[in-house]
């Protein structure tokens, strides 16, 4: 047998890890993919495990699956690794080589062992402190290493944010860590190996801290500080484990001592201030003089509330250099990026010592200047006074701004074009999703799409990156949560968010309006049950369980989904309807009033009782795949009779709704809340006609605008969803792009058609939320459809249309690749298509004809497909 006929098993990974190092689960479950021939299906596979005690087999496993398989040893310890190597075999025993070997290794799983305590700097008591006893501290501990290191590993978190140091050089390369999470409940810490860091003799190790999401100022209307508590602290256990077994631990306790560094101010929303003079040569290094150095504090921290990393860090992705770099004044620059982002400014200058340069940020230019009214009180200015010895390289540490454009006052530096760079920031996910088409114009809405998850995926899946709020809002992802989980592996990050919703998810079952939870004024505090908002714990698991196949993240979040629905039972009236209380509506409906965005023309309690029925749904489904019938029963006829009290309130007898609005129509059609195909179809002209009756222009807010072309597409209104995507006027998708937008903006008209700025106070230019059209774009206008959970079933759906000649989608599924590009070439519809091992795939063709797919890359045709329309736009 070739070498080509035996199955390849690669890309091993542990849970959703895209490096399992320093893991907080002891039996992780394991996935792979494979290569094989067409038409070859996995029969069983076996599992090889390296451990300290010797190598383990297991018997050959019979099983199809291979994604998030049980783990089939005993558990691992605390501090364990482990090398683990996989093998298949198909029919008539056909085995494959050995995998390439994946490393695991898990962190500290047990509060007991953790035996650092937090440290803050000393500070004296009292009810003001000036701003030098805010300033960011330093901390160091030196400590001597004996011959013989065979590893170290380092386990830190902070209250606050923080860097570590060890012997002059920094450890890791991870920003704003160690995130923000509901502090009070779960606070993350990161491992590290320092091997390499130490030297036999004297060493030492430092930590930068600053305020961050823990202390810094937080939130709108003037903002909160101290929210978590009022000072900074390190927690930091380094342990060094000798070739004869020995281990030494040095932990933060009572003998490191503090300093200032140069950091003068830091804050997520205000910027940094950095004075190079006051840098302090050797404070990392062993042999610096501390004597002027003050004694720390131990601080309460609860080891129980330490939790590893469920997803990947926060860190700098790329360098964007200028476009366009202006002269303003003699030493003022305007800096055009090209590109709407989130990250920080690189900058190389040479001046005289206590020379400033000063960095202000802005989304956009109005009247050619930066306009930062949209910043609200968000200062985002970064400051830099130089040392004055030659050439400095300097980014600010622990801020973060949203930006295209910067101002520059005092620039000395050389080439602007080379000494200033955009350092991108966001969590490190895979990407996983990708689209392209014959219209450019789709294309830059869909590249919008992705940098707008970027900017706003931040360690938490946030509104808005750049202004005076950056908050974890329900809602906006739970609209926007099929589309992430397409285009990055962002199940990681999201579990770990879900899990902060759960512990801040109220007695009662209230869902807060977005978590981490903030104080915000009267609307926000308390929170109140809100339909669309709340309902991410019951729809969002879901959506991640249907593109993963990850049961246990169901089972994880099934009793906040069923807190949930069982609120709003309690607030339903007897029929099923939820018509009381606060809702946001069609929230951003583009005909609410400005001073009330949630005024929209769509009843919000014939929204708030759709999402009440579609929930129930899926806590419904949810049960039935954990294997809770009863519940599965129970939600499902409490489902059933909410459907039938939408129709009974909200459907007339001739089949118009009570709201005549595209909104009303799309949430009945793809919530499934109509009666039968005959209502189905009634809905579907209608909403098409008041699609065209709106001049193809958007008409919807953050609810309806992410299900109108989707529920088009499903009562075959292909032609007028395509119309409604390629319209070019306000409110439209590509009315942004007469504006050179580079990212999703908060409202449609966020600029106004003269080039001003909307002179609202809610005004983001990168907003993810309103970009959810992407997922029609995979499904619908690519044709790239998961059927099962994890793409484990695959139907390709292409329908052409807009005057679109080609288009293609890929996705890295959990099985492997899956891809199509159709193109229309005179009266053929021709398809490509590729199908991982492990699934199975079909294309179902626009005139209702189904073609049966095998593994890998194939390539068909269909003639007679539909004319090629004339393009719009």
């Amino acid at each position: 047998m070739s070498r080509e006929q035996i199955p390849a098993v690669a890309a091993l990974t542990a849970e959703h890890h895209r490096e399992p190092f320093g893991i907080g689960e002891s039996a992780p479950r394991i996935s792979w993919k494979t290569t094989a021939p067409a038409g070859w299906t996995q029969q069983a596979y076996q599992i090889e495990a390296t451990r300290a005690d010797g190598t383990h087999r297991t018997d050959w496993v019979t099983s199809r699956d291979s994604v998030l398989v049980p783990w089939p040893l005993p558990p691992l310890a605390s501090r364990e690794s482990c090398e683990i190597r996989l093998r298949v075999r198909g029919a008539h025993q056909v085995t494959s080589d050995w995998s390439p070997p994946l490393h695991i290794e898990t962190g500290l799983l047990t509060p007991t062992d953790w035996t650092a305590h937090a440290i803050s700097p000393h500070e004296p008591r009292g009810p003001v402190r000036s701003d030098a006893e805010r300033r960011p501290p330093l901390l160091r501990k030196e400590f001597t290493v004996a011959a013989g290191v065979k590893r170290a590993r380092l386990y830190v978190t902070a209250h606050g944010l923080y860097e570590v140091e060890i012997n002059g050089r920094r450890v890791g390369d991870h920003a704003l860590a160690p995130g923000w999470t509901s502090y009070q409940h779960r606070l993350r810490y990161q491992t590290h190996d320092v091997t390499d860091h130490l030297r036999v003799g004297a060493n030492a190790v430092g930590a930068w801290l600053a305020d961050g999401w823990y202390r810094g100022r937080l939130g709108f209307g003037g903002g909160h500080a101290d929210l978590y508590g009022d000072r900074v602290a390190l927690v930091a256990q380094l342990e060094i484990v000798h070739r004869d077994g020995t281990v030494t631990v040095i932990g933060t306790d009572t003998s490191w001592r503090t300093g200032q560094g140069p950091i003068l101010s830091s804050g997520l929303l205000d910027g940094e201030t950095y004075d190079a003079r006051e840098e302090v040569p050797g404070w990392s290094s062993p042999g610096f003089d501390e004597g002027d150095w003050s004694p720390v504090d131990i601080v309460d921290r609860d080891p129980a509330t330490l939790v590893a990393p469920t997803g990947p860090p926060v860190r700098c992705t790329q360098g964007i250099s200028p476009v366009l770099v202006t002269a303003r004044d003699a030493d003022r620059l305007l800096v055009d990026f090209g590109q709407n982002l989130v990250g920080r400014i690189r900058i190389t200058v040479d001046g005289p010592a206590g020379h400033s340069v000063v960095i202000r940020h802005a989304e956009v230019l109005q009247d050619g200047e930066l306009c930062v009214r949209p910043l609200r009180d968000a200062v985002s200015t970064d400051r830099y006074v130089l040392r004055g010895a030659g050439p400095e390289t300097w980014e600010p540490r622990f801020t973060l701004h949203g930006f295209r454009y910067a101002e520059i006052t005092g620039w000395r530096g050389g080439d602007p074009h080379r000494d200033i760079v955009a350092r991108v920031h966001h969590t490190d996910m895979a990407r996983t999703g990708w689209f392209a088409c014959s219209n450019e114009q789709v294309n830059r809405l869909h590249e919008n799409v992705v940098w707008s998850l970027r900017g706003n995926f931040v360690d938490l899946p946030t509104d808005c990156p750049q202004r005076d709020e950056r908050l974890g809002w329900t809602g906006d992802i739970q609209v926007f949560a099929p589309t992430a989980a397409f285009l990055y592996d962002c199940h990681g990050m999201l579990a770990s968010w879900l899990r902060d919703v759960a512990v801040e998810q109220h007695a009662d079952g209230t869902v807060p309006w977005y978590v981490p939870e903030i104080p915000g004024g009267e609307q926000w505090t308390p929170a109140r049950p809100g339909a669309g908002w709340g309902d991410v714990v019951a729809l969002t698991p879901w959506d991640l369980y249907r593109a993963s196949g990850d049961t246990g993240l169901l089972a994880a979040q099934y009793d906040s989904a069923r807190r949930w629905v069982d609120l709003i039972t309690e607030l339903a009236d007897e029929s099923g309807l939820w018509n009381r209380g606060y809702q946001l509506g069609d929230w951003l409906d583009p005909f609410a009033p400005p001073e009330d965005p949630g005024a929209g023309r769509t009843d919000r309690h014939l929204i708030a009782t759709a999402y009440y029925a579609w929930s129930l749904h899926h806590v419904a489904q949810a049960a039935s795949v954990l294997g809770r019938e009863d519940e599965r029963r129970h939600y499902e006829e409490l489902a059933r009779c909410v459907r039938q009290a939408f129709v009974d309130e909200y459907m007339l007898p001739d089949g118009v709704m009570t709201s005549d609005t595209q909104t009303a129509y799309a949430i009945a059609l793809q919530f499934d809340l109509l009666p039968d195909a005959a209502a189905r179809d009634q809905a579907g002209r209608r909403l098409a006609e008041l699609v065209a009756a709106g001049g193809h222009t958007i008409q919807t807010g953050f609810i309806g605008t992410p299900l109108v072309a989707p529920a088009l597409s499903a009562t075959h209104h292909d032609d007028t969803a395509y119309a409604l995507l390629l319209q070019q006027e306000c409110p439209s998708w590509l009315y942004a792009l007469k504006h050179d937008a580079t990212t999703v903006w908060e409202r449609w008209d966020s600029m106004l058609p003269d080039g001003t700025v909307n002179p609202g106070e809610m005004t983001s230019f990168n907003h993810y939320a309103l970009g959810a059209v992407a997922q029609w774009l995979h499904t619908t206008v690519a044709g790239l459809n998961a059927s099962a959970p994890g793409y484990r079933d695959i139907v390709f759906r292409p329908r052409p249309g807009g005057g679109l000649t080609w288009a293609s989608a890929a996705h890295e599924s959990p099985y492997g690749r899956v891809a199509i590009r159709w193109e229309l070439q005179e009266s053929d519809l021709t398809v490509e298509t590729t199908v991982p091992v492990g699934a199975t795939a079909r294309i179902e063709w626009p005139d209702g004809g189904v073609t049966d797919l095998p593994t890998g890359t194939s390539t068909t045709s269909r003639p007679g497909a539909p004319s090629r329309p004339r393009a719009e736009g």
